[in-house]
């Protein structure tokens, strides 16, 4: 086989789109499923994702937050019942009808989301002050029809991701579960995946339907596209009301609930995968690496191999007593070039090549997936390698918050906006506060309101559509 067959074949730069799905095919992520719209998660691919799950499992216990598990099957009967946020799912549910041949009689939704399944049971469980405040949340996959505009990890009719539903007594309590989670998501983001985020509100028209307020994180990826990364709702009683989750106080006296819902998915990888990866294929951030360092031995005879392939073990076996995941390539039917090429098509951090003129100079070479950096290091240094796999996290994210501030701009002028939005970007453009004006945007540059920022309330400037009073300065940008 040769290497046009297994390498990236395209520039990142010049197809984007193209480029992507090759890396995700090639790098053995995923692959796609025999059935339209779905993808199967490779080894690599599902590793990523039990290591951010892992992280995830920790702070949420941390913060009283218990795994459960939902049934992928909801009544259409319980998604009556809010009908405002069923009506927003509707378009995209896949429907069980029949059991064998026989009708299953009240239609079977397969989970889309599962506020009205959750709280059904909440309303079950949740008698007085003392059952709060309740606190699950659930590993698992939804389903939505996504037929026509698919693209593995970012946009598929089956995806994994977590979703938390919160129950608390008051509102001041829930809306600072709101932000606690949001912040979970920022740094995990932020300290895994070496990606930037933007945190703030949804406008009204972008919110989830049935919440009061819908906060997000979105991230601008290399194409000049927005990808939102994760949210947290601040529910109210907009639910708890319909599903009766109700609480008896101290005083015997019955309240109305106050809920959160939020959730982050399997999108995370594909924005890993976009933010960092190069022409020669993925790039992996050291924390969430399947495997953080290759060794490959380089030896001509089998005098060198035994002499390599002793010092290359005990190398290996320094570095898993460090608890870093390691790897020898110890096959035999390719040459080092072929492998060299292999590695960085994967995306590991980090290569340590050993020959016999190394271990003669008690060196090994060092080569960065990240930068292509290449180094000498004494094979008594080894234990420094965990202190480079750090730095290697430190840089990618501070090249990516480089790279997203020069994709950000600020503009106040809408025929420049309209011009500029061709080669997206993240726009900091004044906005009214007005339906019509966020409307009017999106049907002429096909950009929307993102995130309205934290803190980014004003007045002083001018909208720019309308030209009337602004109320805040949020990113426009197109997304995914």
């Amino acid at each position: 086989m040769g290497k046009q067959d297994v390498g990236i074949t395209v520039s990142k730069e010049e197809d984007f789109s193209e480029w992507y799905t090759q890396v995700v095919l090639k790098a053995k992520l995923a692959d796609y499923a025999p059935v339209k719209g779905l993808i199967v998660l490779r080894p690599d691919g599902y590793s990523i994702w039990e290591s951010l799950r892992s992280t995830f499992d920790k702070k949420f216990a941390r913060n009283g937050i218990r795994n459960g598990f939902l049934p992928i099957l909801i009544p259409e009967s319980l998604l009556g019942k809010e009908q405002k946020h069923f009506a927003g799912f509707n378009p995209e549910v896949f429907w069980v009808t029949h059991s064998g041949t026989n009708e299953v009689g009240d239609r079977l939704a397969l989970r889309p989301t599962s506020e009205t399944l959750a709280y059904t049971l909440y309303s079950k469980w949740i008698q007085s002050w003392r059952d709060l405040p309740l606190k699950i949340n659930f590993w698992n996959t939804a389903l939505r029809a996504e037929i026509k505009a698919t693209k593995p990890f970012l946009r598929t009719s089956e995806f994994l991701w977590q979703e938390g539903h919160t129950v608390h007594s008051t509102k001041e309590e829930a809306e600072k579960e709101v932000i606690k989670i949001l912040d979970i998501y920022k740094n995990t983001v932020e300290e895994e995946l070496a990606i930037p985020v933007t945190t703030g509100k949804k406008s009204e028209k972008e919110k989830f339907v049935g919440a009061e307020y819908t906060t997000t994180m979105e991230s601008i990826m290399p194409d000049g596209k927005a990808l939102q990364m994760g949210t947290s709702h601040f529910l109210a009683q907009n639910f708890s009301k319909p599903f009766e989750v109700k609480f008896a106080d101290k005083d015997n006296v019955e309240h109305f609930a106050w809920q959160t819902s939020w959730g982050v998915s399997w999108r995370l990888i594909g924005a890993m995968i976009m933010a960092h990866g190069d022409d020669k294929g993925l790039v992996l951030p050291p924390k969430v690496a399947p495997m953080q360092v290759v060794i490959v031995p380089i030896y001509k005879n089998d005098n060198d191999k035994e002499n390599v392939i002793t010092k290359v073990n005990e190398i290996a076996n320094i570095l898993e007593l460090k608890n870093i995941r390691i790897h020898v390539d110890s096959r035999e039917e390719l040459t080092p070039g072929y492998k060299f090429n292999d590695w960085e098509l994967k995306g590991v951090p980090l290569r340590i090549e050993i020959g016999p003129k190394d271990i003669e100079n008690q060196s090994m070479v060092l080569a960065k997936r990240y930068n292509h950096e290449k180094m000498k290091m004494g094979l008594n240094e080894v234990e420094n390698i965990i202190t480079i796999l750090d730095e290697i996290q430190t840089e990618m994210l501070k090249k990516a918050r480089t790279e997203a501030a020069d994709n950000t701009i600020d503009i106040e002028n809408y025929d420049e906006f309209k011009m500029k939005m061709e080669k997206g970007g993240f726009f900091n453009s004044p906005w009214c506060g007005k339906l019509d004006c966020e409307e009017k945007i999106k049907e002429e540059t096909g950009a929307e309101i993102r995130v309205i920022p934290f803190n980014s309330e004003n007045t002083s400037k001018k909208c720019i559509y309308c030209k009337q009073q602004s109320t805040s300065v949020p990113i426009f940008a197109r997304g995914y």
